[in-house]
């Protein structure tokens, strides 16, 4: 079983039944980030140069002039950098957030000599956006950054940079390192996993041994 595979038990994450107060046994004080201000932005970035590490090429040492085949986001956490916060006199806690997103992303190729290769890079996005900002704390809150990119058009322009066109997703957020008081049912109940078998005589198995009469 998991929390979700035919399993069902009052301390397991799932919809609520019936009254939501009936388990309610604590308050429970949780470290995790608040998050004051999200927004997300989706566009085209155009002729966007992306130099490749040349550490990253594998394999190694390809034969110049490359052709670029494709790119899409490692899956690695985007950086920030260049991060401007200027604050509104008439807006209390809004500010404009001017930030460049740094995406890590692998770009295929194949080399002169006709052999298929990787490297990964950065495509490097500027956000101009207003946001809720919260006031200055003891705990200072941060601006985290969510990139998602998938090339649809790219060439090798020399110098181990790659000139391309991509799909590019991101998402900015104003989050604290914050102790939240939460309602809690308690612990949740951890049951057995389920076992994935293809064994062909778990059918046969199953069927009882004598057969019924309607």
């Amino acid at each position: 079983m998991s929390f979700f595979s035919s399993n069902r038990a009052d301390r397991c994450p799932g919809p609520i039944v019936g009254n939501p107060l009936n388990g309610l046994c604590e308050r429970v004080c949780i470290q995790t980030k608040k998050v004051f201000d999200s927004c997300i932005n989706q566009f085209q970035a155009q002729n966007v140069n992306i130099t490749v590490d040349t550490d990253t090429y594998n394999p190694e040492n390809p034969t110049f002039p490359l052709t670029f085949v494709g790119c899409q986001s490692t899956g690695e956490a985007a950086t920030t950098d260049n991060l401007t916060i200027t604050r509104f006199d008439d807006r209390p806690n809004f500010a404009r957030v001017s930030v460049d997103v740094n995406i890590p992303i692998t770009i295929s190729y194949t080399d002169a000599n006709g052999v298929a290769g990787t490297a990964t890079g950065f495509l490097t996005v500027s956000e101009d956006v207003v946001m809720c900002v919260p006031q200055a704390s003891i705990i200072p809150f941060t601006i985290e950054a969510f990139g998602n990119a998938i090339c649809n058009d790219g060439e090798f322009v020399g110098n181990n940079t790659f000139e391309v066109s991509a799909c590019t997703t991101v998402i900015l957020r104003v989050v604290v390192e914050a102790e939240l008081l939460v309602p809690s049912y308690g612990y949740c109940q951890i049951p057995p996993c389920q076992e994935y078998s293809n064994n062909v005589c778990q059918g046969t198995f199953n069927l009882p041994l004598y057969p019924t009469a309607g």
